[in-house]
């Protein structure tokens, strides 16, 4: 649905930092959902970020968390738009209230929020507010905004660092084994990913991951700001 909907309206964000719209969409069969759009041409130039690769981004990391059979990333595609083309994402209903700092205080998040932080390690999310944690009705976080993911230098900034240096679960780093595998040898699963990230972001990716499966640890803040701002 999110290739082939209509775009019925699109109603603008007006406090994000780049071009962000609420987009009503309509599928074939009349099915009407939000879905949020990102377009290129609303992508603020970067230092530190290659040009016209943040919608790639957001895309890139949907398609990372299916690889590692890690869904907790609202579908998202690249697509033509009323603005041209960007990312679209599947809205997610949440409690605006619920973020990471108040999710990390029930015990029974605390497992989606290990992994979401190992995540961000292997995608090197140079991003990850309190904010983009969204909790759900059915008590599922969802992980957003990744444009600024896949520097191939160190960039991670998160405020998900309550368990640095804390061991790994095994069968995540199975996950992870077996993702590392299939980007090594391109295999058919993560050409999505290939389609969407430079040779450099996609090497840097590999080697984060194959760093994560030597040391097995949750990450360590590195020597730089490792703090996102906001923080929420």
């Amino acid at each position: 649905m999110l290739r082939e909907a209509e775009f019925a309206d699109c109603t603008s964000l007006w406090y994000s930092s780049n071009y962000v719209y609420m987009a009503q969409m309509k599928s074939r069969e009349d099915v009407v959902f939000a879905a949020i759009y990102k377009p290129l041409s609303g992508e603020s130039p970067l230092w530190d970020f290659p040009e016209g690769a943040l919608y790639k981004h957001e895309a890139a990391a949907y398609e990372l968390a299916k690889l590692l059979g890690w869904p907790f990333i609202p579908p998202t595609v690249v697509r033509d738009g009323p603005m041209g083309i960007g990312s679209l994402q599947l809205f997610i209903r949440h409690d605006p209230q619920s973020h990471f700092f108040v999710q990390r205080e029930q015990p029974e998040l605390v497992p989606q929020l290990q992994r979401m932080s190992v995540f961000d390690l292997i995608a090197n999310n140079a991003d990850r507010k309190g904010g983009h944690c969204l909790l759900d009705g059915e008590g599922v976080i969802w992980g957003i905004d990744h444009g600024l993911c896949f520097h191939s230098q160190y960039k991670l900034r998160s405020v998900i660092w309550d368990w640095a240096g804390e061991p790994v679960r095994e069968d995540w780093l199975e996950e992870i084994e077996r993702a590392a595998q299939a980007v090594a040898c391109k295999a058919e699963e993560a050409r999505p990913l290939f389609a969407l990230l430079s040779d450099s972001e996609a090497g840097a990716l590999l080697r984060r991951a194959q760093q994560l499966l030597r040391d097995r640890i949750f990450p360590m803040p590195g020597p730089n700001r490792h703090y996102p701002w906001p923080l929420v």
